[in-house]
């Protein structure tokens, strides 16, 4: 079955276009009733992620390392797919302080298909070789293709062409026999099975790409040292919400009182990490900051270092 030339009866045998057999009735049936359907529905996608945890495993374990040599992470999508991972590397930037362009989402149809439908965007697989050619990609990249039926033109084009480039790329969908799966230098295919509306795959299986992607770049940035123990210590205070938090990690990080910790965020340039490591050793800034590069940026290692 070529992806360019689907036609509704191929559709049937992809799992997140066939049908509910438990929703036959939610047209009929009270909005409380409706509402249930939904949520025992949306209980499927964790016990579906947990089956497919090695292979997000792998996928982690080579993002870490491409970015570790200088690459970047790069989603790529179309529709919701593309919406998600564009989501996803946009948070990254505040939450773990990482420049703009580590970790980036690209979606067929670029920033207006954010907001309203690009028709046929996803369906010309040259589009993607043109958007990852203005990204530069190369094979010191990461790329992971997303797309809930496993067969979009879109995504599969990227994926060939990083490819080409000796660049990782990887497939994220919710359709176990998808096109891209076997394409892919590795897959994640989640099998949440049908939708409640049939093909509706905004829902479990968005659900399901949102959580994967979140543990995907969460847990790459913990590999990256961006954390120490379950504090977020690369945070970046940029606003009052985030200088708030700032101050919150430093004083659960080393128990200090609030005033200690403003003036530590202060001489630290908002950058909690440092904060905390002037706190705890008592070093000078230009020290810290050594120390800090020394251990590649990770707190922990800084500290024990210095015995702490």
């Amino acid at each position: 079955m070529s992806a360019n030339n689907l036609t509704a009866v191929d559709l049937h045998s992809i799992l997140s276009e066939s049908r509910n057999r438990d929703t036959m009735d939610i047209d009929q049936i009270a909005t409380l009733d409706i509402l249930r359907k939904i949520n025992a529905a949306d209980h499927v996608v964790p016990q579906a992620i947990a089956q497919v945890l090695p292979d997000i495993e792998k996928v982690v374990e080579v993002i870490v390392q491409q970015l570790q040599q200088g690459g970047r992470l790069i989603y790529i999508g179309a529709g919701t797919s593309g919406r998600l991972g564009v989501l996803d590397a946009v948070e990254c930037r505040p939450t773990f302080s990482v420049s703009d362009n580590l970790v980036q989402g690209v979606i067929a149809g670029g920033e207006p298909a954010l907001i309203s439908a690009v028709e046929g965007a996803e369906d010309d697989p040259e589009l993607a070789l043109n958007d990852l050619t203005s990204l530069q990609l190369s094979h010191k990249d990461v790329l992971i293709g997303i797309a809930a039926s496993g067969r979009t033109p879109y995504v599969t084009g990227a994926i060939k062409y990083a490819q080409s480039l000796g660049c990782p790329a990887f497939a994220l969908s919710c359709n176990p026999k998808g096109s891209i799966n076997q394409l892919a230098d590795h897959a994640i295919a989640i099998a949440v099975g049908p939708e409640v509306l049939t093909g509706s795959t905004r829902m479990k299986a968005g659900t399901a790409q949102k959580l994967v992607l979140n543990m995907i770049s969460t847990t790459v940035m913990i590999k990256l040292g961006k954390t120490y123990e379950n504090l977020m210590v690369d945070v970046h205070a940029s606003n009052k919400k985030l200088v708030a938090r700032a101050e919150r990690i430093v004083m659960d990080a080393t128990a200090c009182s609030n005033a200690e910790a403003k003036q530590a965020l202060t001489r630290a340039e908002q950058s909690a990490k440092l904060a905390i490591l002037l706190i705890k050793t008592e070093l000078t800034v230009p020290e810290a900051k050594a120390l800090l590069a020394q251990h590649h940026g990770f707190l922990r290692a800084a500290l024990e270092a210095v015995g702490l």
